[in-house]
């Protein structure tokens, strides 16, 4: 493991690639909050959808997002890679982010690779949410990615001093120094307590 002092790793010799590595915290909100008002406002006014349904959806939009931070922090980001090229994939993805956790530029995910996921998973998503709803599904699911992507941010950089802050910043760090078997929950623990992955054997305290 790296000195959690170091501030950045560098990920690609070429200059170009490791740029776009580097995230300002704020570019998530710019890129994704056009579109999550366009859907919206696709569901409502073009589709015609009474406010009943998009509470509903929205509320559904939110839970399957939080099973799908979940998913891809336990399954793929701590995926046990054995090949030379798997292990590279998945440092790059998430393993160097434990290495260097306070790298104020790779916290939040780069726009690019996200609208590349976002679109699978919307192919994917379709298969089971019937058309009439899956703008404002879409939505809300983007709604919980960006409230993931801030709530990780803010453990790692901001006081939290909030009851439920704290919580939440104790709880992930506690994923970064208990070890990588549990605690795979950002935004929230509801999966690692239905999963039980909340508890790890403790190798640091962390305050």
């Amino acid at each position: 493991m790296k000195n959690k002092s170091v501030e950045s790793l560098r990920l690609f010799d070429n200059d170009l690639l490791e740029a776009l590595t580097h995230v300002h915290p704020a570019l998530p909100a710019i890129v994704w909050s056009p579109i999550v008002v366009y859907l919206y406002y696709y569901g409502i006014e073009i589709k015609g959808l009474p406010l009943s349904e998009v509470a509903i959806v929205s509320f559904v939009g939110l839970l399957v997002w939080t099973f799908t931070e979940y998913a891809l922090h336990r399954w793929a980001f701590h995926f046990p890679a054995k090949s030379k090229f798997g292990k590279r994939i998945v440092f790059l993805f998430h393993g160097n982010h434990h290495d260097v956790p306070n790298d104020k530029t790779r916290l939040v995910f780069p726009p690019v690779p996200a609208m590349i996921i976002m679109f699978f998973l919307w192919q994917f998503f379709a298969l089971f949410v019937p058309a009439r709803f899956i703008e404002v599904f879409m939505g809300s699911f983007t709604v919980g990615y960006l409230c993931y992507d801030y709530i990780h941010y803010a453990t790692h950089h901001f006081p939290m001093t909030s009851k439920v802050g704290k919580y939440l910043r104790k709880y992930h760090l506690q994923h970064h120094y208990q070890g990588r078997a549990a605690k795979y929950g950002v935004s929230n623990p509801l999966w690692d307590y239905i999963f039980q992955t909340v508890e790890g054997p403790l190798k640091k305290k962390v305050d």
